[in-house]
């Protein structure tokens, strides 16, 4: 009786959030508008906000000629600064967490400010959340049970006194009281940071658990939910969690996973993408089984967009929410409470709708591989290749690389195939290398290169001399106008790459 009070009263709260969120779609230019007037007061005695004189502005006019836009790269030494104690400096106060990511053409890893009015609008971003999925279905009974997520690790910094980690694992830390009842395992296990220990005592306790909803990242997910089976020789996950409604994901997208999901259940579930990072919630999936995503406009983040054609310009034209169109690829900018200001994030993406404003991931500034949460840009590659051919006395001459997905609880890899005009006297020592320094340019690629868990070693396939001549030469594209493609987040171009290699 006591669980059903519960589901009563904790459905009822969050369905009270939809008239917030119907507000917020019925007036999101008015919004936006008050989100940043709302920035610029609370950080206008700040350095950066006496610096640009943010009391003087008073509209978005103003903020848009005063404000540069900016990259990680340009802020990285003030976000240092910030690291080691300084206080308001992008924003009030001191920051006592910082949410490790992926890095960038200068540095390993990005550590992006956390604040507590940051972290406020990610718990109000997950409320929202679980409130469209309540509206969307009525008769759910998901807080009868528990919430399984699968989150990161986090540690002390201890030369600066603060906390850095996956953001996930941040916001566990934090998390409040009446979201820590409904979930599983408790923090201590969530936050290990030795992950075949968390996954060991994640199997042996949430077993006993009614799962109702799995939070994560589908690839990580997809590794614990193969091994849960083999554990207890299961046929489906409906054995073990009868109940199981609901996965909450992000981070990478799920369609090269669906049908592996799909077999893992013996009855039909619903999946919700979220569009979450370390800098920010974004958008949610508002609909069941429509994709599209509704992006957010009053939990703490202003939004302008650069439309990628104009992405490499020193001067580029910029837009605020008012002025997108549909199905044009944009270059997201934010302004956010965790003090980031006109920053651009590296994400791509395209809207399908304006009323209310809907999004898509369409991909990233630069050319990826982010199948596994590892975001390996190209810079990452040139720089561990050249670094390879001089330790193994070998000169490249073309290359791409695409993914092999996690298939049958195998974990995936990156396959590449690279012509040599002077070939390493070892390919496995080659291979043994390339890994090695991808890992140390790129902390993401280090973490899911861990005991194999999700990345196994580098796949390479050695190219013919004139492969990738004769592929341009196939597909008309010779000259100079005309590249190979580094990386690809699928496998159009490494199949038939591989295809023509292969023939004799």
């Amino acid at each position: 009786m006591i669980k059903y009070i519960s589901n009563y009263i904790t459905s009822s709260f969050l369905k009270r959030r939809i008239k917030n969120i119907e507000f917020t779609i019925n007036y999101p230019i008015e919004i936006q508008n008050k989100i940043l007037n709302k920035l610029l007061l609370y950080a206008r005695n700040t350095e950066f906000g006496k610096k640009y004189k943010l009391n003087e502005i008073k509209n978005y006019k103003n903020f848009f000629e005063r404000i540069p836009i900016c990259k990680y790269s340009d802020i990285k030494q003030t976000i240092n600064r910030v690291r080691k104690g300084e206080k308001d400096v992008l924003w009030p106060g001191k920051v006592k967490w910082f949410a490790r990511s992926s890095g960038t053409t200068n540095t390993k890893s990005k550590y992006i400010p956390v604040t507590l009015q940051s972290m406020n609008s990610h718990y109000k971003s997950g409320k929202d959340m679980l409130s469209i999925y309540i509206d969307n279905n009525p008769k759910t009974k998901i807080f009868l049970g528990k919430a399984l997520r699968l989150g990161g690790s986090y540690e002390l910094y201890k030369m600066y006194n603060n906390f850095h980690g996956d953001l996930s694992s941040i916001l566990i830390k934090n998390l409040p009281f009446w979201a820590e009842i409904i979930c599983t395992p408790r923090k201590k296990i969530a936050l290990m940071s030795e992950w075949d220990n968390k996954l060991k005592n994640l199997i042996k306790i949430t077993v006993k658990e009614d799962v109702r909803i799995l939070l994560g990242v589908c690839s990580w997910l997809l590794i614990f939910l193969d091994r849960l089976l083999k554990k207890y020789n299961k046929k489906n996950i409906n054995e073990i969690w009868p109940n199981m409604e609901v996965i909450f994901h992000g981070g990478v997208s799920l369609n090269p996973y669906i049908l592996q999901y799909n077999k893992l259940f013996n009855k039909e579930i619903n999946y919700y993408n979220i569009y979450s990072a370390s800098e920010g919630f974004f958008a949610i999936q508002n609909e069941n089984k429509i994709e599209d995503l509704l992006l957010l406009l009053n939990n703490g983040i202003f939004y302008e967009f650069i439309p990628i054609e104009d992405i490499n310009n020193n001067n580029p034209k910029i837009l605020s929410i008012g002025e997108v169109k549909l199905n044009k690829n944009y270059a997201m900018v934010i302004s956010t409470n965790a003090g980031l200001w006109r920053y651009i994030i590296g994400d791509i993406v395209k809207f399908t709708n304006l009323s209310p404003y809907k999004i898509i991931i369409s991909g990233r500034t630069t050319q990826y591989i982010n199948c596994f949460g590892e975001e390996l840009i190209v810079e990452n590659a040139d720089k561990a290749l050249k670094t390879t051919c001089i330790k193994t006395d070998s000169i490249l001459q073309e290359y791409t690389a695409g993914p092999i997905y996690i298939n049958k609880g195998k974990s995936g890899a990156h396959e590449w195939i690279i012509e040599f005009k002077k070939h390493p006297k070892n390919i496995y020592n080659f291979i043994d290398i390339l890994d090695k320094e991808l890992q140390n340019l790129n902390s993401d690629y280090e973490i899911k290169r861990y005991k194999d868990i999700i990345l196994r070693p580098p796949i390479i396939h050695v190219a013919r001399n004139g492969l990738f001549y004769d592929w341009l030469k196939l597909k008309n594209k010779l000259g100079g106008q005309n590249k190979i493609p580094r990386l690809s987040n699928d496998r159009k171009y490494i199949d038939s790459i591989i295809r023509i290699n292969n023939k004799k």
